[in-house]
Parts: C-alpha cells; sequence; structure tokens
C-alpha cells in the first residue's frame, strides 16, 4: 500500500458528506465543474493508487485550483481578489458549511504533487484531460447554460457576447489543452524526471 489507508478513508468520509450537501445548494449541473469532478476521480485514485488517473486531474486542476488559492489567501489578507472566482466564499447568502467544505480547492493541488511524487507521473494525464473537456465542455454549453459551468459561455460566470457562443465554445475546447494542460503535463515531467531532483523520484514499496 502506497498511499495510507487513513488517507482513503479521510477522502472518502469527505466526498460522503460533500456530495448530498453540494448537490442540495447548487443542484446536479455542479457536479459538472472540473473541480467537482476531480473530487470523485480524486477518491478512486486514492484506492486504486493510480498513476494515470492522478496525473489526469493534476493536469486539469493544478493551475485552476493554484490560481484559486492565491486570490483566496489575497482576500483574506488584503480583501481585494487579484483574480477572481472565490468571491463566494466571503458571501454571507452562501452557507458556512459549504463555503467550509469549498476548501478542498486549497488541499487539492498538494495532494496531486504529492501522489504524483509518490506514484509516479502518467504522461497521458493531459490527454485524458483534453478528451474530459472536450465531452463536459458542450453539455456544460447546452444544459442549463444560465449556470455557465466552467466557463463554457464566458469567463468569470458572466456570457460572453463578444463573438458568437459557438465560436468561443469552440476557442474554449482548443485553448485549454494548448494553453492549460499542455504546458501543466511539461512541467510536471519535467519535475518528475529523476535528474532533476532526487524528491521527485518516485518511491519504491
Amino acid at each position: 500500500m502506497r498511499v495510507p489507508l487513513w488517507l482513503k478513508l479521510t477522502w472518502t468520509v469527505w466526498i460522503i458528506a460533500w456530495l448530498p450537501l453540494y448537490w442540495r445548494h447548487y443542484g446536479l449541473q455542479n457536479f459538472l465543474f472540473f473541480c467537482d469532478i476531480g473530487n470523485i476521480l480524486i477518491g478512486v485514485a486514492l484506492w486504486l493508487e493510480s498513476p494515470l488517473i492522478f496525473s489526469w486531474q493534476a493536469c486539469g486542476l493544478l493551475a485552476f485550483q493554484t490560481l484559486f488559492t492565491v486570490d483566496l489567501a489575497t482576500a483574506v489578507v488584503t480583501g481585494r481578489h487579484v483574480i477572481g472566482g472565490t468571491e463566494f466564499m466571503f458571501d454571507p447568502n452562501v452557507p458556512l458549511l459549504i463555503r467550509l467544505l469549498s476548501l478542498f480547492h486549497i488541499v487539492t493541488p498538494p495532494l496531486l504533487l504529492w501522489a504524483i511524487r509518490r506514484l509516479g507521473y502518467d504522461r497521458r494525464g493531459w490527454k485524458y484531460q483534453t478528451l474530459t473537456t472536450w465531452i463536459v465542455a458542450p453539455i456544460n454549453y447546452f444544459w442549463r447554460p444560465e449556470h455557465d459551468v466552467n466557463w463554457a459561455r464566458g469567463p468569470f460566470f458572466h456570457e460572453q457576447h463578444v463573438v458568437p457562443g459557438l465560436v468561443y465554445l469552440l476557442g474554449y475546447l482548443l485553448a485549454l489543452p494548448l494553453v492549460v494542460y499542455f504546458p501543466t503535463h511539461l512541467l510536471l515531467s519535467w519535475l518528475t524526471r529523476p535528474q532533476n531532483s532526487r524528491s521527485w523520484q518516485p518511491r519504491k514499496s
């Protein structure tokens, strides 16, 4: 066992608590956010000890969850959102329990990096995340579009009107892999090369 049992159990218990509370507050469409899909897949990855699933989620989530953490930390310290996207964490209309559960965004990046260090990096991860985006984002665009899940209709939960919607969607489907997933893949590939740092070499059981 290369992933501690306590970690597997903790994440599982948290998912059991998080899922129904989020469903009740936000609705079913919320589970098509990449971060929420990631929560469930990370749970699977922990039990299977799967480098592929961890790498897949790292390529999709590391950049966005890190930006979330930076924006939240900056807002706590200065009262200003330098990036945006975490305003709901300070909204009194959102139940405190929901906001506390949303702190998973902060936990996800170090967990993914730890898992990849522990189990190794699978170079197919960014391709799986690209395929996930190409499946999920069009669903977000057409199903309950008023929620703008994953910003499939415009950034920061506001539908854009600069270009036709389908043109925006096509650009979105091309841009995310090129601008986010593939660069993250290159970074993780570089970090996990044994000659770069012994601390990033996968540990052998």
